[in-house]
């Protein structure tokens, strides 16, 4: 089944199964995050009905994740960023939390972040996971995932790799928007399309305004999903509805990689249409648009240290 959370005409929001270009509403009150929480998301079927059409409404990201882990898990790309991949990034399928309060759907605008003068889109796709569990193995995490999404993990490069030199990030030049969408597509659904290797084998596209700059396999990914769940697991848990990214694949996932391979493409503007198509998932296309301007914050005081009077503590 395919998920999707709608806002319909008047603001009302709705969410309900989607057959073909009309939705199947839920009663009033269902949330997907709610179904996956009592597990009961493949049993909504049954209870859909009063049908509409998809036309005309706002598409939604389709769950509301309490949180977003974001990996990197395909080498093609870190190899395109970084120039050469540390050893310390076989050892484990890092990532790192970004903003659930960022989340955009399928086709909303995208503001330029404050300050951003190097604006990236980010091919991914992410698993959205349906059981709570914790230090699970990847046999075990399987079966915790409810299903795949689209996503783009817009970046600010420039401020990205200012504030990653100081050994912390990303934060600012990532927690300003992330597309998800356009559906919550089970994983029942996917399961046709996993290789010999057990992974996803899913062709995946990006184009800016109509051309296309990146196209690989989400089968490349140095980890399946289920690697990537059982780490997020370890030593704490996964809940219903959380959101974990694959990281960019290679091959022009992001206009970082090509610009460190050499190509001389230039960042994104406002005007510009980010199109993202995943097969088994559907299509996400944001516009985007100008930004405000970032409120001065002052830069750091650089000054001597004053302690405390008293006797020194050993």
């Amino acid at each position: 089944m395919r998920f999707a959370t709608v806002e319909e005409p008047g603001g009302a929001v709705r969410c309900g199964v989607v057959d073909g270009d009309t939705l199947l509403r839920l009663p009033e009150g269902t949330s997907v995050l709610e179904l996956l929480r009592s597990g009961t998301l493949l049993d909504a079927g049954a209870a859909a009905g009063d049908p509409i059409s998809l036309a005309g409404l706002r598409l939604l990201p389709p769950v509301e994740a309490p949180t977003v882990r974001d990996f990197a898990a395909f080498e093609e790309h870190v190899e395109g960023i970084a120039g050469a991949v540390d050893d310390a990034w076989y050892a484990a399928p890092t990532f790192y939390f970004t903003n659930p309060y960022g989340l955009v759907g399928a086709h909303d605008d995208v503001a330029v972040p404050p300050g951003c003068e190097r604006l990236d889109f980010e091919l991914e796709v992410a698993a959205v996971i349906g059981v709570a569990g914790s230090d699970l193995t990847p046999g075990e995490a399987r079966h915790h995932i409810a299903g795949y999404t689209i996503l783009n993990d817009w970046s600010a490069r420039d401020l990205q790799f200012r504030e990653m030199a100081v050994r912390l990030g990303p934060c600012k030049g990532k927690d300003f928007a992330t597309t998800l969408g356009p559906f919550l597509v089970t994983a029942d659904e996917v399961e046709p399309h996993r290789d010999a290797d057990g992974f996803l084998s899913l062709g995946m596209t990006v184009a800016v305004n109509g051309t296309e700059i990146g196209r690989d396999l989400l089968s490349n990914m140095s980890w399946p999903f289920e690697d990537l769940v059982a780490y997020a697991s370890r030593g704490t848990e996964v809940r219903p509805g959380d959101v974990l990214g694959s990281g960019t694949c290679g091959n022009g996932g992001c206009l970082a990689e090509l610009w460190g391979r050499g190509r001389d493409l230039p960042p994104l503007v406002p005007g510009d249409v980010v199109t993202m198509t995943v097969d088994g998932l559907g299509t996400i296309a944001n516009t985007v648009v100008a930004g405000a301007d970032p409120r001065p914050i002052p830069v750091a005081r650089r000054r001597g240290r004053r302690r405390p009077s008293g006797p020194t503590t050993t």
